[in-house]
């Protein structure tokens, strides 16, 4: 699949974003009073700016941003439409928890609050993952890796966002010296191994579809192309036809694997061993851009390594009309 940049920064940055406003709901459903009231009001703006800021990006990839308000009206059958719902949803408790912190109610009440934003978070990163895992057509997306894929990522990210900001507005607690350098190495590893797996199953699963059984043709025999199924490249060729030489492909899992997965690990050490705050705050910024850049290129492969089942036909005819050639 072509892998479309504003697709690319939209999962990740509203990932990052959801997975930072779970982790604050979780941590305020649990201790409502963890945070100083603005250390919390700064940790839900930043959660909500990188939320609507991915998502605003996805309207880059359509052709008619404008009408993009009517994908809402999907819901019923369509994820897409779920996710936007949801994503909209999310921002109520969102503000809600704001006004609740601001004015210093009690402890049940942002309690219950946190709860719903956390439930919403996890919600909305579920449905833009099965805008993916749903297509049956893409061998690399519709298996059982891609959904918890993206719920890690998105805590990884949050946590990692979650660090940095603490650290780098003066916070000088467990909390940032030894909890969050933990949580984002487990997390980081824990991403590390998933998608290990993941790629495994990209490069051995073979897929479920065949030229014969694509085009319904199967029960005649063996299907063989007869001529060119088109004169130049179409929309077909450019969005679903992206091809990621192996070679390329591993250089770029090192690159991922040692941002998102070995960074986080190495720089947890001396964080946690020194007690310098001006080094932990360092350490959490590298951590962070880290993360999101090996989150980047992760998600650039989970769409360039993947391959829809038309193009069997295309690639199924040049290659059938090639053979005949040099045997003619």
């Amino acid at each position: 699949m072509h892998p479309a940049f504003s697709v690319i920064f939209f999962t990740v940055i509203s990932g990052c974003g959801y997975g930072l406003l779970f982790l604050l709901g979780v941590a305020l459903a649990a201790n409502p009073q963890l945070f100083v009231r603005d250390e919390a009001l700064l940790l839900l703006a930043a959660g909500a700016v990188f939320s609507a800021t991915g998502l605003t990006s996805s309207l880059l990839h359509l052709g008619q941003p404008q009408r993009a308000w009517r994908a809402l009206s999907q819901w019923r059958s369509s994820w897409l439409s779920r996710e936007g719902v949801a994503a909209l949803a999310s921002f109520a408790p969102a503000l809600a928890l704001a006004a609740a912190l601001w004015r210093g109610d009690g402890n049940a009440l942002v309690r219950v609050i946190a709860i719903a934003l956390a439930v919403m978070a996890v919600v909305t990163v579920c449905c833009t993952a099965k805008i993916y895992t749903s297509l049956k057509t893409i061998r690399a997306w519709h298996n059982g890796l891609a959904l918890p894929g993206y719920l890690l990522f998105a805590l990884l990210c949050g946590a990692a966002t979650l660090w940095m900001l603490l650290a780098a507005s003066g916070s000088d607690d467990a909390l940032v010296r030894a909890n969050l350098p933990v949580i984002v190495a487990i997390l980081g590893a824990a991403c590390a191994v998933i998608k290990r797996e993941y790629w495994r199953f990209v490069d051995t699963a073979s897929s479920e579809s065949t030229t014969e059984s694509a085009t319904g043709l199967g029960r005649f025999g063996t299907v063989r192309g007869v001529e060119a199924p088109h004169t130049e490249e179409n929309y077909l060729t450019r969005e679903m036809g992206f091809v990621l030489a192996r070679k390329h492909a591993s250089r770029l899992r090192v690159i991922a694997l040692v941002l998102f997965a070995l960074l986080p690990v190495v720089l947890a050490v001396p964080a946690m061993m020194l007690q310098s705050m001006a080094i932990v705050t360092v350490c959490a910024v590298f951590v962070a851009l880290g993360v999101i850049a090996g989150t980047f290129v992760e998600r650039w492969l989970f769409f360039a390594e993947a391959k829809h089942v038309v193009m069997l036909y295309y690639e199924g005819a040049r290659a059938e009309i090639g053979a005949a050639k040099v045997d003619g």
